[in-house]
């Protein structure tokens, strides 16, 4: 909501730079999902790593939590 309030006051103070920004989000997007894609997949692998090296801290603190 406030991304479109922000919008608003810059299409009313300075419109061409409003739309050209409207038509050129999608494509910004697009260029940009890669690299969230990575961050995900490195995020995964991190969380995965962290739990295998935690694990046996785990299963020492509380058996019965297993």
């Amino acid at each position: 909501m406030f991304t479109f309030l922000l919008w608003c006051i810059l299409f009313v103070l300075c419109w061409p730079l409003a739309l050209m920004a409207l038509v050129a989000y999608p494509f910004v997007w697009l260029l940009l999902l890669p690299f969230r894609i990575v961050g995900i997949a490195v995020h995964g692998v991190l969380a995965l790593l962290w739990a295998v090296v935690m694990f046996p801290a785990r299963l020492l603190s509380a058996p019965f939590r297993l």
